[in-house]
């Protein structure tokens, strides 16, 4: 049986001309007219003044980082319910992270909790340089209240939308409502240029800045003058052409993905203990991966990872929901404050095959075997 990915890259018609383009004009390194267009592509699709392509989504929000003069001994407050790379770039700048656990409507960062993070620190007379938002598997979080906080408080937003491209809260698009938007455009996202990212912004003078710093910060000069530490950090015309094809096949992506979690939410109908992650009011995801949750009051405790290694030698990846990153050896000396709400979801929930080139057929075979194993 062929391997059935969680979520594996979903080619269309034109990326490989783009990507012949680039070699028959020789625009086979960094920058170049795909670059150019590809860029454009996605300022206007999330809706932002401009976007900057780089290499990955970490280097993204590692400049967004940097170029908001996070520096050492200042904290950041991050979304503890994510992947890794949302809180590395923190510890690249010298600053300190501290994690803020979920709430229940969206698996998103609290506000609640994050506002009482803020007060006491800053009553420690800690500086609170940024706080950083995860768009976790594509569903917004809660941007109204998150926004109030910001502003009250003058601590500027990143959002983490590596995951999240094509979501939106309220008709307006994730990656558009804070200082910085961080795309990622790695091989299992909705849509990928094999590996990359992007930084978008409103704010003009970031933007020149990030476009700058991303390409070793070179001065104008007739020689290499450098004023500032510089990055590596473009995205080549290459990959860029990649992008440009797939941005032409996104809405088709995201109607199937959205497609996908309706078939799972279907096929386990009914079926007592067994719960999917719903759109609050105004709120619209990508569904990039359907989850699902397991009440412990139905199942037993391991049930997950039994079914897991039971699905692995079908040859059917799944995984489990995010571990904490205030669970991870690397973090064990931040600060953190939580509610359980990540760690539980952590313990009861797993990843399906989400894929936009899986087949219907694909996702009942997966159905039915979980069902098989669980005895439903």
């Amino acid at each position: 049986m062929s391997r059935i990915w969680l979520s594996s890259p979903h080619m269309g018609e034109n990326e490989k001309k783009f990507v012949e383009e680039a070699f028959s004009t020789n625009w086979v390194a960094p920058l170049g007219p795909n670059v150019d267009f590809f860029e454009k592509q996605l300022s206007e699709y999330v809706g932002v003044k401009a976007a900057v392509s780089l290499n990955s989504g970490t280097a993204a929000l590692h400049l967004a980082l940097s170029l908001l003069d996070v520096n050492k001994g200042d904290l950041v407050l991050c979304q503890s319910f994510t992947f890794a790379a949302s809180a590395f770039p923190i510890i690249y700048c010298g600053a300190e992270p501290v994690f803020i656990d979920s709430e229940t409507d969206t698996w998103n960062i609290d506000p609640q909790l994050l506002e009482k993070a803020i007060e006491d620190q800053l009553q420690k007379g800690k500086k609170i340089a940024a706080i950083i938002v995860v768009h976790l598997y594509g569903m917004p979080a809660k941007m109204n209240e998150l926004l109030s906080i910001s502003e009250k408080y003058r601590i500027p937003i990143i959002e983490d939308a590596a995951e999240a491209l094509g979501s939106s809260y309220n008709n307006k698009a994730c990656g558009s409502f804070g200082k910085a938007g961080i795309l990622s455009f790695n091989g299992n996202k909705i849509i990928t240029t094999s590996g990359g990212g992007a930084l978008l912004s409103n704010d003009e003078n970031l933007i020149a800045k990030t476009r700058h710093v991303s390409a070793q910060a070179k001065d104008p000069a007739p020689y290499y003058l450098h004023t500032q530490i510089g990055y590596n950090y473009r995205l080549s015309n290459i990959c860029a052409g990649i992008g440009r094809g797939q941005m032409e096949v996104l809405p088709q992506r995201i109607e199937k993905r959205r497609a996908i979690f309706e078939q799972y939410k279907i096929g386990f109908s009914g079926v007592e203990g067994i719960s999917f992650l719903e759109e609050p009011n105004g709120f619209f995801s990508n569904r990039w991966l359907t989850t699902i949750v397991f009440d412990e009051k139905y199942f037993k405790l391991g049930t997950i990872e039994t079914l897991r290694q039971y699905l692995e030698t079908l040859n059917i990846e799944t995984r489990p929901l995010w571990k904490p990153l205030h669970q991870q050896p690397v973090f064990s000396d931040c600060k953190s404050y939580n509610n359980g709400i990540s760690d539980k979801l952590f313990d009861t929930g797993l990843c399906l095959p989400s894929g936009s080139n899986l087949s219907e057929s694909v996702i009942e075979n997966v159905i039915n075997e979980i069902k098989k194993h669980l005895g439903i």
